[in-house]
């Protein structure tokens, strides 16, 4: 089992940054693919961005490419996701996830439902 603890959310101005971090511990070994995903109030829980455990470019959602990266640290067992020029639309709760399976792409891991593990999620609330 792997257990996955985000933390980093808060309140920001629009324009403003944050650091999530995702701390996951256990079987960590196990784990192939990391990623967030986001879920606004009254919709669907959305993709982010994700990245592989061991090498390769991560893979972003369009509405975030350029403005947030994620970013790993094995040693940790920690994965970041910097996020500037926040946006109030980017204001959700913001869960970290796991996958066991190795899959050909990073693009694959972008499937929520493909996901193993979760964490409970960290608020994120941009002002504007």
């Amino acid at each position: 089992q792997v257990q996955l603890v985000e933390s980093g959310g808060g309140l920001v101005q629009a324009g403003g940054s944050l650091r999530l971090s995702c701390l996951a511990s256990g079987r960590t070994s196990s784990i192939y693919g990391m990623g967030w995903f986001r879920q606004a109030p009254g919709k669907e829980r959305e993709f982010v961005a994700v990245i592989r455990r061991s090498s390769g470019s991560p893979y972003y959602i369009d509405s975030v490419k350029g403005r947030f990266t994620i970013s790993r640290d094995n040693a940790k067992n920690t994965v970041y996701l910097q996020m500037n020029s926040l946006k109030p639309e980017d204001t959700a709760v913001y869960y970290c996830a796991a996958d066991k399976t190795a899959r050909s792409s990073t693009s694959y891991y972008s499937n929520q439902y493909g996901m193993d593990y979760w964490g409970t999620g960290t608020l994120v609330t941009v002002s504007s």
